[in-house]
């Protein structure tokens, strides 16, 4: 389910609330509504917004965590391919066969972490990692020099795959689903008791389509912060992309 149909989900749920809350009023008798039981229900509810807002700014962290974690993974990784492509350039011409397949693995890596969820779905990290790592150990160094520059070589080729898997196992969502169900169901109680003591005019329409429209738009956020590589806050692909231009030369 997409970020946006999520966001509109909670956007109906609470301003569908907050029009509940205002039939509820039409067919309570007016001692539901009184001073006493208007105060219990303020600090009912107040007490459900203080834990929705708690929770809500756990979303929030953990999503741009997430975000963060993979941005740095990203550079990291882009920073390590060019590194080794480098040292296969100084060890000399008996590895250009190792820098083509190199070439190639960060070609599948850009359509493999970038690919959105309607095109092509996010697949397992090919073998080509492990290709990349043999083919560098089956370099027959021949001077010291090139020696050094196979063990660089080989440890960058293991980094390269250890940050590669992790960025696959991160594509998790970070934003537990149950944590999701629960603040908008507290937002929902929320809004229903603003619409219970609400005046029916068009200013406290107007405020409370905002105010849904506000919650809608926070989740909304947090749903594509969890989506780092193929939603509208995506993750750039232009270091990667840089140094793919970079290979070879």
């Amino acid at each position: 389910m997409s970020s946006f149909t999520i966001a509109a989900i909670a956007f109906l749920c609470v301003f569908g609330g907050s029009l509940i809350g205002m039939y509820l009023r039409t067919l309570l008798r007016e001692h539901h509504l009184s001073s006493e039981t208007k105060d219990l229900v303020k600090v009912g509810v107040g007490l459900i917004a203080t834990m929705s807002a708690l929770v809500l700014g756990l979303l929030v962290a953990s999503a741009k965590s997430s975000f963060d974690t993979q941005k740095s993974e990203v550079g990291q990784i882009s920073a390590n391919i060019i590194l080794l492509d480098r040292a296969l350039a100084h060890y000399g011409p008996e590895a250009k066969d190792v820098r083509d397949l190199l070439r190639g693995a960060v070609e599948r890596m850009l359509g493999q972490i970038w690919a959105t969820a309607e095109s092509s779905p996010q697949v397992q990290p090919t073998t080509s990692s492990e290709v990349l790592f043999d083919k560098v150990e089956s370099l027959t160094p021949k001077t010291d020099t090139q020696r050094r520059l196979q063990a660089q070589a080989i440890k960058t080729a293991i980094d390269i795959g250890q940050t590669r898997w992790l960025m696959f196992a991160q594509k998790t969502s970070a934003v537990p689903l149950p944590f999701l169900i629960v603040v908008l169901f507290w937002l929902t109680i929320t809004f229903i008791s603003f619409g219970l003591y609400a005046p029916k005019n068009f200013v406290v329409f107007a405020t409370l389509f905002l105010c849904a429209l506000s919650v809608a738009g926070a989740l909304f956020l947090v749903l594509e912060l969890d989506r780092p590589f193929d939603g509208f806050i995506q993750i750039s692909s232009e270091p990667m992309r840089n140094v793919l231009g970079q290979l070879g030369k």
